[in-house]
C-alpha cells in the first residue's frame, strides 16, 4: 500500500480544534512522525504539555481515527502513576478540562489502520468508549506509561511510543489498506458528498463498503462524508469573516443552509455565524 499522503500544514493544521488559538497558546502542542513501519497505521503522534494557572476546556470536533494515548495528570492527582487509554471514534463533541500540570502523548491512527493491532475486534466495537489501555493491549502496563511520559525531550518520548506499538506486531492486513484508501480519497476530494455515487465510482456495493467501514473505521461512510465537511465549515468559520453560508452549504452537498446549520450546530453546540463571530480573525 503506498503510504496516504500527509497534510503539509503540520501543526498549522488545526482541524478539529474549537478553539485553536486559545489551545495553542495554553499548551505546548507537537506533532511528530512514527517510526517508518508504522507509517502505514498512524497519522501522527501528538505531544502536549501543560502548566496552567487557571483550569481551561479544550474542544475538539474529533476525526475518524482511533487513538492511543498515554498521560500524565501532574497536579490533579498528586502522586497518581501514569495511565494509558485508548479512545474509539468520538461521535459527538470531545471536551477535556485541563488544569494544573500535565502532559500526553498519543497516537493518532489513520482511519481503517487501527484493525491490525485488534484483528478479532471489529472498530465498531471501540467507537464513542475511551478504555484503560491495559483493558485492549496486556502490554500497556503502568511501566510502559511512565516510559513515554517521563522522558523529558520528545525524542526519548517518541522511541518509548515506537518501540511499544512495534512490540504489538500488527500483521498485514489488505482491507485495512482499503479503508485507509478509500477514507483519504474522501477527506481529499470535497466532491465527494453521496455514499452511493462514491461507492459506484470505486467499483463496490454501497452494502459492502458500510460493512468494510464499520468493521475497519468504526463508522459509517455517510458520517465520514458529514464529519470532514464540518471540519471544513468549522477552519473556514474560524479564519474568514465573508462567508456566504448557502454557497458553502451548496458545495458541501447539504441540501440548504438551514441542514449545514442544524448539523454545525449539533456538533459544535454553536451556530455557525456565531462561531465565526467568536473565532474569526
Amino acid at each position: 500500500m503506498a503510504e496516504p499522503r500527509r497534510d503539509n500544514r503540520g501543526i498549522r493544521d488545526t482541524r478539529g480544534i474549537v478553539d485553536p488559538s486559545g489551545l495553542l497558546t495554553r499548551v505546548r502542542f507537537r506533532r511528530h512522525e512514527p517510526a517508518e513501519p508504522l507509517r502505514r497505521h498512524i497519522e501522527t503522534y501528538w505531544f502536549i504539555d501543560w502548566d496552567l494557572p487557571e483550569p481551561y476546556v479544550s474542544q475538539i470536533v474529533p476525526h475518524p481515527s482511533v487513538n492511543v494515548s498515554f498521560q500524565w495528570d501532574g497536579d490533579e492527582n498528586e502522586g497518581a502513576p501514569p495511565y494509558g487509554e485508548v479512545h474509539g471514534v468520538a461521535l459527538g463533541l470531545f471536551a477535556r478540562k485541563l488544569s494544573g500540570r500535565g502532559r500526553v502523548c498519543g497516537a493518532k491512527f489513520w482511519p481503517g489502520g487501527f484493525r491490525p493491532f485488534v484483528p478479532d475486534v471489529p472498530v465498531s466495537r471501540w467507537t464513542g468508549r475511551v478504555l484503560p489501555a491495559q483493558d485492549v493491549f496486556a502490554q500497556a502496563t503502568c511501566d510502559t506509561a511512565r516510559q513515554v511520559v517521563s522522558p523529558a525531550d520528545d525524542a526519548a518520548r517518541i522511541a518509548a511510543l515506537d518501540t511499544f506499538l512495534l512490540s504489538l506486531a500488527p500483521a498485514p492486513d489488505p482491507q485495512a489498506d482499503l479503508a485507509i484508501d478509500l477514507v483519504t480519497r474522501i477527506r481529499a476530494n470535497r466532491t465527494v458528498l453521496r455514499v452511493d455515487d462514491f461507492a459506484r465510482a470505486e467499483g463496490v456495493s454501497v452494502r459492502a463498503l458500510q460493512r468494510l467501514f464499520a468493521a475497519y473505521v468504526g463508522v459509517s461512510p455517510k458520517w465520514i462524508i458529514l464529519r470532514y465537511r464540518i471540519h471544513e465549515s468549522l477552519e473556514l468559520a474560524g479564519t474568514r469573516r465573508d462567508i456566504d453560508w448557502a454557497a458553502l452549504a451548496a458545495d458541501l452537498g447539504y441540501a440548504d443552509q438551514a441542514h449545514l446549520i442544524r448539523d454545525f450546530t449539533a456538533t459544535v453546540g454553536v451556530p455557525p455565524a456565531a462561531y465565526a463571530q467568536g473565532h474569526s480573525p
